[in-house]
């Protein structure tokens, strides 16, 4: 069962940060959680694809794509592979495409829009650092909680 994020802040506001930046709800599940998992990379999906492909066990993808809108760095076959691989969910600070298609697979995923653009494969990025997206620090292994509110994590 998921917690509301709204509820959620009430019981220990002091401990989360809120995320600000207006993210759309675009996967089949508007709700989700789990420990946080992240990549930084710019118009380059190769690493995110990589990632979604291993056991997500329960975690949240958050990717800092640094808020471009200029290509996708999550289609329907990467977001499939997340589902068939167990992840809770995906937040990605950039685009996604393929929206009707990720709209009907139980996965979480939130995005700042959409763009049927592909992005470069060349690997370029980082895994597993902290990232820092509208002020809000999203370390590995850190928790975090979405639903159609918004975005918490833990400080």
């Amino acid at each position: 069962m998921t917690i509301a994020t709204a509820d959620l802040y009430d019981e220990r506001g002091d401990d989360l940060d809120s995320l600000s930046v207006p993210f759309q709800d675009i996967g089949g599940r508007t709700a989700f959680d789990g420990p946080v998992r992240t990549i930084r990379c710019h118009r380059d999906n190769a690493l995110v694809k990589a990632t979604l492909a291993t056991p997500g066990d329960g975690a949240v993808l958050v990717v800092d794509g640094g808020g471009s809108l200029e290509s996708a760095l999550v289609g329907d076959l990467i977001a499939a592979s997340a589902v068939a691989n167990g992840w809770a969910g995906i937040i990605v600070f950039g685009a996604i495409r393929d929206r009707e298609a990720i709209g009907g697979l139980d996965l979480g995923v939130k995005a700042l829009g959409s763009n049927p653009r592909k992005s470069a494969k060349d690997g370029v990025g980082e895994v597993d650092v902290p990232i820092v997206i509208g002020g809000v620090v999203f370390e590995p292994g850190l928790h975090v909680w979405a639903d159609a509110d918004g975005v918490l994590v833990e400080r």
